[in-house]
């Protein structure tokens, strides 16, 4: 495994995107994509034990996920439709009053794809967060082998018998973005608080299908995309570097709580 090269990783600023908004330069690298090993908890879609290598070019990618703020001034602009508020679920984060800098959520797919078309971008494919996310590592998550509300924004698990509610790390909801430390690349959340939207279709054998073979753009057509990183609602398993969610890319009927996103960009 060749890992990438972390210390020239900077930050893009655009005319185009919020203030507050910015942008990580992840250099190309390749990596091993999937489970990780030693990791008892693998899906058989997550490939063999060890993972594939795929290469990866360089890109850029937000560093935090994409805020209430920020997506409420591009449905001001005209660019965004505004996602699920407050006020038809306690879980989702628009139109709360005390959650401008939690990551947005309760939105479809393409909600996300238009925000970062708006600001000049598009979503990660699944192998470019999957990469970014590791930020060099090979164990289950970036800093180790286990996780709890020291190091994300997680499903809790009580230590005694309180009767608290454990999701979001006691709180039942999401934390204002970039409320753990970043990553080796400087990111922050691409594990817990909010799940994220990807670019990809899913199937189940893409990471050898398509990604092992150079594609990563992956399926051309499915019923669910991909969404990673695991969330401020799910348990410890599920914010595993190599974990793949999946979700309907419209809500429908459903609430996406659990989902937000961030944007990604090609190098420049």
């Amino acid at each position: 495994m060749r890992a990438p090269i972390i210390s020239t990783a900077f930050l893009i600023f655009t005319a185009t995107t919020p203030a507050v908004a910015e942008r990580i330069a992840i250099p190309a690298g390749s990596f091993h994509m999937g489970c990780s090993v030693g990791d008892p908890a693998c899906g058989d879609d997550e490939g063999p034990v060890g993972g594939v290598r795929v290469d990866v070019p360089a890109f850029l990618l937000d560093r935090n996920e994409v805020t209430v703020a920020e997506f409420r001034a591009c449905v001001a602009s005209g660019d965004c439709s505004e996602p699920l508020t407050n006020q038809r679920n306690q879980y989702c984060n628009y139109g709360h009053a005390e959650r401008d800098e939690h990551p947005v959520n309760c939105l479809d797919w393409g909600q996300a794809v238009a925000y970062c078309q708006a600001q000049g971008g598009r979503l990660p494919t699944e192998p470019e967060w999957e990469y970014a996310a590791r930020a060099g590592s090979s164990s289950r998550y970036p800093w180790g082998e286990a996780v709890d509300c020291s190091t994300a924004i997680v499903d809790e698990v009580s230590p005694d018998a309180s009767d608290r509610e454990p999701d979001g790390c006691y709180t039942d909801a999401t934390w204002p973005v970039g409320s753990r430390a970043a990553n080796a690349f400087g990111l922050f959340d691409m594990h817990g608080n909010a799940g994220e939207w990807t670019a990809s279709w899913y199937a189940p054998d893409a990471l050898t299908a398509y990604y092992a073979k150079g594609d990563l753009a992956g399926p051309a057509d499915g019923r669910q995309r991909v969404v990673r990183g695991g969330s401020w609602d799910e348990n410890r398993p599920n914010l595993r570097s190599s974990f793949r969610n999946v979700k309907p890319p419209e809500q429908d009927g459903a609430i996406y709580g659990s989902v937000g996103f961030r944007c990604a960009a090609d190098a420049r």
